[in-house]
């Protein structure tokens, strides 16, 4: 019987290696952030489902602590407030969910972060479009070919896999990387 463990590390290595080539957009992804932070401004973080939970790890990466103890960095995740969500959701739809809260919480300077396995997702790209418009940049991590979010965003930095699973867990390499590089570039470590 073959190890479902060895043949999904097999898949992840090989995807991993093929991630080199998102060192530029990596790069200039954190640059983005850092600008941001450093001149006063914050970063906003949203997904649905395993890219939620990513939102929030790594905002709290951010507002906590990463690689030391430092200020704390002025960052959340839009999936957090239940209250916020089910009302926009039942008054208006479940599309709007981030886009009311980047309306209300984001201003000119600051960065959305869109994370979408599939570069499609609705509510995500709601918030997106609400961001540009508000002046924001985007940073979308993206899965699959990027989908309909590739082009909306500053820097999309896409996964190319087929697999939910893969693009998740690259999708946390790429945010610690995003995580660690701001704290630098800060000079914070």
């Amino acid at each position: 019987m073959n190890s479902l463990f060895l043949h999904n590390l097999a898949e992840q290595v090989a995807l991993l290696q093929s991630l080199q080539a998102l060192d530029t957009a990596v790069n200039q992804a954190a640059a983005l952030a850092t600008q941001a932070l450093h001149s006063g401004g914050k970063l906003l973080f949203c997904g649905n489902g395993g890219s939620a939970a990513d939102s929030q790890h790594l905002a709290a990466e951010l507002t906590g602590r990463f690689i030391k103890d430092r200020k704390p960095l002025a960052a959340l995740a839009l999936s957090t407030d239940t209250s916020a969500l089910t009302c926009i959701a039942n008054d208006y739809s479940f599309d709007e969910v981030f886009a009311r809260q980047v309306l209300g919480l984001g201003r000119a300077g600051d960065v959305l972060v869109g994370i979408s396995t599939s570069g499609n997702s609705r509510n995500v790209i709601r918030a997106v479009e609400e961001a540009k418009a508000l002046g924001m940049s985007v940073i979308g991590l993206l899965g699959r070919d990027g989908g309909a979010l590739r082009e909306l965003c500053d820097v999309p930095i896409v996964v190319p896999s087929p697999a939910t699973a893969r693009i998740q867990e690259a999708h946390i390499l790429i945010g610690h990387t995003l995580c660690g590089l701001i704290e630098q570039q800060l000079g914070l470590v």
